[in-house]
């Protein structure tokens, strides 16, 4: 009796497990089906653009990266087997560091900290949150790229404005 309520409870809810509280921690660490990933991707002049992948694969970084790398840009990142996919597929330059290694730039110009600062300070950030619902993660990931795009300079005339898409 108890497992059907909550064998029909998950399918409600679209999830495939209860919610946390709280911010609470999964069961497994690393990696795990608990965890959403967010893909970051970030250009020298700081321009952001991130999303939340329904799974971490080839596909999903394809759908998500094509649209907005053009065909002549270089790829720096930290070369995962989905980033050479995507680069190998789309024609894209590709240039990966090997972190674990201690190669934390390339050639004096490829380098991955300009992305590492902008996730330790949306982590940061959302830590007072105390953890953040699915549902709403995008709506939190927006209103970052926000935070970052105008920093001391914003208004609640801009964000409203930013919210209707008149900026």
């Amino acid at each position: 009796m108890l497992e059907q309520a909550f064998s029909e409870y998950l399918q409600q809810r679209h999830l495939p497990r209860l919610a946390r509280r709280r911010g609470g921690v999964g069961r497994t660490r690393g990696t795990s089906p608990n965890q959403i990933a967010v893909l970051v991707v970030r250009d020298r002049s700081g321009a952001t653009a991130n999303f939340r992948l329904a799974k971490l694969d080839a596909l999903y970084v394809i759908a998500a990266l094509r649209p907005i790398i053009a065909p002549d840009a270089v790829l720096c990142t930290d070369g995962a087997n989905v980033y050479k996919t995507f680069a190998r597929l789309t024609g894209v330059a590709h240039r990966a560091l090997n972190v674990q290694q201690g190669i934390c730039v390339i050639d004096g110009v490829f380098h991955i900290q300009n992305v590492n600062a902008y996730d330790s300070r949306l982590k940061t950030w959302m830590r007072r949150f105390n953890g953040v619902a699915t549902k709403y993660l995008d709506n939190y990931l927006g209103w970052r790229r926000l935070l970052e795009r105008y920093r001391d300079a914003i208004s609640p005339t801009l964000c409203l404005n930013e919210a209707l898409g008149r900026w």
